[in-house]
């Protein structure tokens, strides 16, 4: 039997299929003079910046480390560290990131990443039902319970973001 693969599919989407976890996908057309993905999908989905998070790579102890933060934030990288017991954390140069990922900057997901990288999500993400993060392209967001992008993703929950 042949396998179905979706023309649309990224690793992120392909992930959420075969495990059966539900979620929605939410696309709008991407503005190249953007100067901010993520609020750039907050705002185009029509979408609580609070509830739609961006993904970042990020250096820890000189290895990398994945951070999801709520779009209208920063991420605070004393608290990071300290989330994974780390003391010295940095923000991971995007050439790596996007090699590290599999994924494009602006585009970059916390789910069926190239390469697994330690993970915490922002301690404000369990409040709301489902938050929105990216589907692994421009474009394309994923909407998911915080509980099952954990379990994908197998993060630590604290808080890590400034403001």
């Amino acid at each position: 039997m042949a396998k179905h693969k979706p023309s649309a599919g990224t690793p992120a989407t392909t992930l959420l299929q075969r495990a059966g976890v539900p979620h929605v996908l939410h696309s709008y057309t991407h503005d190249p003079s953007a100067s901010s993905f993520g609020l750039e999908a907050a705002e185009a989905l029509g979408m609580d910046p609070a509830r739609v998070f961006k993904t970042l790579m990020a250096t820890l102890d000189g290895s990398l480390a994945v951070a999801v933060v709520p779009v209208s934030s920063s991420l605070d990288l004393k608290k990071f560290a300290a989330a994974l017991g780390g003391k010295r954390a940095a923000m991971a140069d995007p050439q790596v990131a996007q090699r590290r990922t599999g994924y494009v900057l602006g585009g970059i997901s916390p789910l069926g990443q190239k390469q697994a990288s330690p993970t915490v999500l922002d301690s404000t993400a369990p409040g709301f039902a489902t938050i929105l993060v990216s589907g692994g392209r421009r474009g394309l967001d994923v909407e998911i319970a915080p509980d099952d992008l954990v379990a994908l993703t197998q993060a630590a929950v604290a808080p890590i973001k400034t403001g």
